[in-house]
């Protein structure tokens, strides 16, 4: 699985995880102002953005996938960064190979199993007819039938392409589908990481709970917590304020602007 990324940035790799329905453009905005201090490396994870397509998803393949790109990019030791579905991807990467890992930052996302609250739009946008629809507008229209929260039908649009002149979605949905149960799955709790850990959440999401922390902090036994006026996606939302939690976490190098 060679999977696809972005790079910009010289210095020090800090790799940036995308969650579910995401791709590496998600990042775009912080990856640029980090990219003033490190060589970041946005990536697409296995059916996501132009990666490529599997039957199989899970988090150890996940790590795997990642692991076998540090390889690939000869990183020995990475600054690793991930939200919700990839914030699962960096835990279970950090847990399985400690040593390849410098520091970790989990936005908005625990180690527990969640409900099951995606499977509907997985359905929404597996059931438009694109014999049926000509633009964005149109699929956006198709998709409002189900989904009712403009942000998130924009958000999913984002996995609209076109391809022979022809709209299609770039993202593995039957391969998600499938593999959603374990998607939603926890981590091992068994394991640990010691190594220096941050994990920023939104006050106005419920993916980190205040009993979520204690189960963290039990496998990751450095981890601070930090809570920002956001919710999910926190990075989004709030991109002046994520990036300067996470600067001061890194120790941001000397020629790093303020």
């Amino acid at each position: 699985m060679q999977l696809h990324y972005v790079r910009i940035g010289q210095g020090q790799p800090l790799i940036l995880l995308h969650g579910l329905f995401g791709s590496a453009d998600n990042w775009s905005a912080v990856a640029k102002h980090f990219s003033a201090c490190y060589q970041v490396i946005s990536v697409d994870l296995r059916n996501h953005g132009r990666s490529p397509h599997h039957d199989t998803q899970d988090y150890a393949v996940m790590a795997k996938d990642l692991l076998d790109l540090c390889d690939q990019l000869d990183i020995n030791s990475t600054l690793l960064l991930g939200h919700s579905m990839g914030g699962k991807v960096a835990m279970q990467f950090a847990i399985e190979y400690p040593e390849r890992i410098d520091k970790l930052v989990v936005v908005d996302m625990a180690i527990r199993t969640y409900p099951d609250v995606q499977t509907y739009l997985i359905d929404a946008m597996m059931a438009i007819d694109f014999s049926t629809v000509d633009t964005r507008r149109d699929v956006d229209r198709a998709l409002s039938r189900t989904i009712s929260n403009t942000r998130v039908r924009q958000f999913l649009l984002m996995n609209l392409v076109k391809n022979n002149g022809h709209l299609q979605w770039r993202i593995n949905l039957p391969a998600l589908k499938a593999n959603y149960p374990a998607i939603r799955q926890a981590l091992c709790t068994s394991a640990q990481f010691h190594k220096p850990s941050l994990f920023i959440r939104g006050e106005r999401s419920d993916y980190v709970r205040d009993e979520d922390i204690e189960q963290i902090k039990v496998g990751f036994t450095t981890a601070q917590f930090v809570s920002l006026p956001a919710g999910h996606w926190v990075h989004a939302e709030q991109p002046e304020a994520f990036i300067q939690t996470v600067l001061p976490f890194l120790h941001k190098p000397d020629h790093c602007p303020d």
